[in-house]
Formats: C-alpha cells, structure tokens, sequence
C-alpha cells in the first residue's frame, strides 16, 4: 500500500483538487445567505412561491413519467420474450442523444395552430377557427415535463434493466415454487428488488430536470432555473441570484439525501449476469401492445425528431450560416475537449489514489469532486462568478496599484470560468466510469509488481493504465458529449461573441429559427451518439 509519509505531494494534491471544484460552490452558497437585498424580498412576496411549486410539480411529473416509460420497457427487454427486443434493447437508449429543448420546438412546431397536423385536421374536417375544436396545447408545464421524459427516461430504462439481468434467480424461482404466477412474481419479488436501480435512475433524472433551462423558458413555464437567470441577466442582481440559486441547491441535495437514506443497505443484485433464466412467454397480443410501447418510445424520443431535424437541415442548407456553424462547431470542440480531458486525468488521479493509497479517509476526494453534478449547471454559473468576479476585481486593483496593464475578466470572462464549471459537473461521470473499471482489476495486481522490484508508479504506468485504457476512453467520451450539449453554464459564462453549438441552437429556437440552426443541432446529436454506440459495442 501507500503509506502517507511516501507520497505526500499525491495525498495533497488530491485534497487540493477536490476542495478546489467545490469552492466556487461554497462561495455562491455563503454569498446566497448573506444575500439581503430588496429585489429578492420583493420576488419572495410575489412571484418565488411559484416558481418553487413550478419547479416541484415540474420535478414531479419528469419523475413519474420516466418511471412509467423507463420501467416497463425494461421488463419487456430483459424479462420477456419481446420479439425484436435485440434491436429494441439499444434503441431504447438513442433518446438521451436528443436535447429536449430541440424536440420541444420541433413538436411545438408539429401541433401548433399552424403546424401541419392541425392545418390537415382544419383541412379535413372544414374547420375555420380554434372555437371550432379542441387541440391539446404543448406549451404548458405538463408539456415540458413529456418533453424532459421523452428524453431522459433511457436512465431509468438502462439501470432498471440491468437490475433485472443481474438479480438473483434463486429468489425468483423460490417464489414461482410457492406457487406465484409470473405476473405475481413480477411485481412481488422482481420490481421491489429492482427498486434501488430505479431510485438511483429517478435521481439523476431530477437532477437533470432541474438543470434544465432551455425548454423551460421556450414554454414559458417559470422555474428556479429561468428565475435566477432572468435575476442576473435582466436586474444585475448577483448576490440575489446567488440566494435563488442556493435555494434550488438545497433543493436538490435534501431530495438526493433522502434518496440515498431510502435505499441504504438495499442491495438485491447478483455479481454476475444472469444469463440461464426463463424469459416470460407473451401472447400474441402482449407481443403487439408490448412492441408498439416500446417503438413508441423510439419513435417519439429519437427517430421522427431526427428525421425532422434532417428535414429541415435539407431544406434550409442554403439559408444557413455555414461560418457562424463552422466557429460554434469549433469552440465547442475546444472547450468539450479540454473539460474530457481535465475530468478523465482527475478521476484518474484520484481513482487511484483511493485505490492504491493506504491512507485513512482516502475515498472522501473522489466523493468530493463528483458533489457538482447534483448541481444545476445555471447555478454552477453563478458559483463562477460569485468566486472568480471578485478575484479578477483584486487582480486588477493589484495591476492597477503596480501600474501595469490591467488584466481585465481575466478569469470570470474567459473560457477558464466555462471549462472549470463543466469540469465541477461532470467530474462526476469520469469518476464513476474509472472507479467502475478500477473494480475490474484484481487486488493482486496492486501488490504483484512490487514484488518483481518494480517500483509503484512504474506499475501504474504498466499494469493499472493499460487496464484502464477502455474505462478511460468511455468516461473522456462521455464528459466529452455532455460538455458538448450543455447549456446553461455556458450561456452565462461565455465571453463576448463566443457561441458554441448549443448556444447558437437555442439563440435560434428562441427567434423561432431552428431551421436556420437544424445542421447545428444534428451535429449535437450525432456527438449524442458516440458514447451510446461505444457502450452497445462493449456491451
């Protein structure tokens, strides 16, 4: 092992990393609290309260939709004998590829007034006006919650379907020879066992509904999230924003905590897939429903938006800005690149450090640097520049006092604040795939090099990064794309005249222009795809 006295620059350096990704958090949080002005006083007492019901029935609804879509479809694929369930099995998951803000104008733009569906039935059925029928309308809080679902719900689907794969076959023959029917069986002994998979799913959808800003503020539902937005940009009120933000923070970790606290000591799950287990035979009609759900989820979630988006990327080629694409495309590879690549060398750093190190408390790193993604990335922003605003006020009084040139936003106004932000967030996903691939190595292979007279770090560099070289692609793919598609932080923190893809995307949608920006947002999905392609093939 490694003893603390050995490698002391490792041990605190591993500190230093973690406790300077939760900083700028700690700073938004005190500076929150401190927050007394009459801006937030004035929103307490008028709109605050429901923004907050907002953003809980919004959490809600996401939350009971992804339940509903993700844990059926689950049990048809992994439990059943679903015919087409092989190709159904990853299609499920192409969903998560698609932002919601971009299927939520496509929709909108499908079952408007004057999109093509009600112009047919207008057509069809010799309607003149709006008074002449009933249309369901898209732009409510119901709507984005179905919109949020339809993209988010492959985490529920693919952490519920690998519970079931992996459950324990002996409790569920032991209660089909009690006498249990399948159905019996299924909601008895399968679903409850399968719940902390489904608990864990839920949470990272919640955390992910109250991240999102883009849909929210295109149906004009008001949320926290468009709250402290509107707070900063519209009245200038950092420390306000700070407040709201640290509300919705709170928000989050105490439904996270309570998760967490639900499903303690709940572990139901065999270390090895189940590969012998009877599937459950469907009737001809159960194939049908069972088959139509499922394509249905597809459909909705990814193919006929992307079909869409193709669309309208072919018809408006001429009409679209290629060098404005061109520039947003090449600052978000610029900036997805260095976040992958930072959060891939921490997780590393630090998985190995809990890995090798014999030191106590040497895990409490590792769980530091991934608190960020419970985060909402618009709060994140605000974290940024309540720490990193003041530090580049003081740099500049002190170049000012030395009579040299000022060095202006040197650090909230540059692409450092954006890349720390996404680095904070999505340390976590980097974390979680290297500490998943450190737990395929064998002990022995931490103390066998040793033994040969081969020194510690020699081993790392020959036997543990070798072995990890899959686990660290993945999780550099992974943060790599979802530093591609986000959005709020970067909105908030870019410098001037800088766009990436999913700023220019949105700025389109919000002129109602998605046309104009429909390349750019298949670019975005077709970076979606990489990770889930990568992971079907390992898989």
């Amino acid at each position: 092992m490694i003893s603390r006295v050995k490698y002391p620059v490792w041990s605190a350096t591993s500190w230093l990393i973690a406790l300077a990704l939760m900083t700028p958090i700690a700073v938004m949080f005190f500076s929150g609290i401190a927050a007394n002005s009459d801006t937030f006083l004035h929103l307490w007492r008028t709109v605050l309260p429901d923004y907050v019901l907002n953003t809980v029935l919004l959490a809600v609804y996401v939350v009971v939709l992804v339940i509903l879509f993700g844990v059926p479809s689950a049990a048809l694929i992994s439990l059943t004998n679903l015919k087409t369930r092989g190709v159904l099995r990853w299609l499920l998951l192409l969903p998560l590829a698609m932002p919601a803000y971009v299927i939520a104008y496509l929709y909108t733009d499908l079952f408007d007034y004057a999109g093509p569906i009600q112009r047919y039935l207008r057509a069809l059925f010799s309607w003149q006006s709006p008074a002449d029928y009933w249309f369901f309308d898209l732009r409510t809080l119901t709507g984005a919650a179905v919109m949020i679902a339809l993209v988010l719900f492959p985490y529920v689907y693919m952490l519920t379907r690998t519970a079931f794969e992996y459950q324990d076959q002996q409790l569920v023959k032991a209660a089909r020879s009690l006498g249990l029917s399948s159905r019996q069986c299924f909601f008895k002994v399968t679903l409850p066992l399968a719940r902390p998979a489904i608990a864990i799913s839920a949470s990272f959808v919640l955390m992910e509904t109250l991240a999102d800003f883009a849909t929210v503020q295109y149906f004009a539902v008001n949320t926290l999230t468009t709250a402290i937005y509107d707070t900063w940009l519209e009245y200038g009120e950092l420390s306000t924003a700070n407040a709201l933000a640290s509300i919705l923070m709170v928000m989050v970790l105490l439904t996270v905590a309570a998760e967490y606290r639900a499903r303690a000591h709940q572990r139901h799950q065999s270390k090895n897939k189940q590969t012998s287990k009877v599937r459950i035979s469907l009737t001809t009609r159960q194939h049908i429903i069972g088959g139509i759900y499922c394509w249905f989820l597809v459909i909705a979630g990814f193919l006929l938006p992307f079909i869409l988006l193709v669309d309208m990327a072919v018809q408006y080629f001429e009409q679209t800005s290629l060098a404005g694409l061109w520039h947003a495309g090449l600052n978000s590879l610029e900036v997805s690149i260095y976040v992958a690549t930072v959060a891939t060398l921490i997780a590393v750093l630090l998985g190995l450090y809990r890995r090798l190190s014999g030191v106590k408390n040497c895990a409490i790193p590792l769980q530091i640097s991934g608190f960020g993604y419970a985060v909402p990335g618009t709060v994140l922003a605000m974290a940024m520049l309540a720490t990193f605003g003041p530090l580049d006020h003081w740099l500049n009084d002190v170049a000012k006092w030395l009579e040299v040139p000022m060095p202006g936003l040197l650090l909230s106004g540059s692409l450092f604040a954006i890349i720390f932000a996404l680095v904070t967030r999505f340390a976590a996903i980097a974390n979680g795939t290297i500490a998943s691939g450190l737990t395929k190595i064998p002990k022995s292979l931490d103390q066998a090099p040793a033994s040969l007279g081969v020194s510690k770090w020699q081993s790392i560099l020959t036997v543990h990064l070798p072995l990890l070289k899959s686990s660290i692609m993945v999780a550099w793919l992974l943060v790599f794309v979802e530093a591609m598609k986000e959005l709020p932080a970067v909105l908030v923190l870019r410098p001037f005249n800088f766009d990436t893809l999913s700023t220019q995307v949105y700025q389109m949608i919000s002129d109602e222009r998605l046309e104009q920006g429909a390349i750019g947002a298949l670019f975005i999905v077709l970076f979606g795809l990489l990770p889930i392609i990568v992971l079907n093939k390992k898989e």
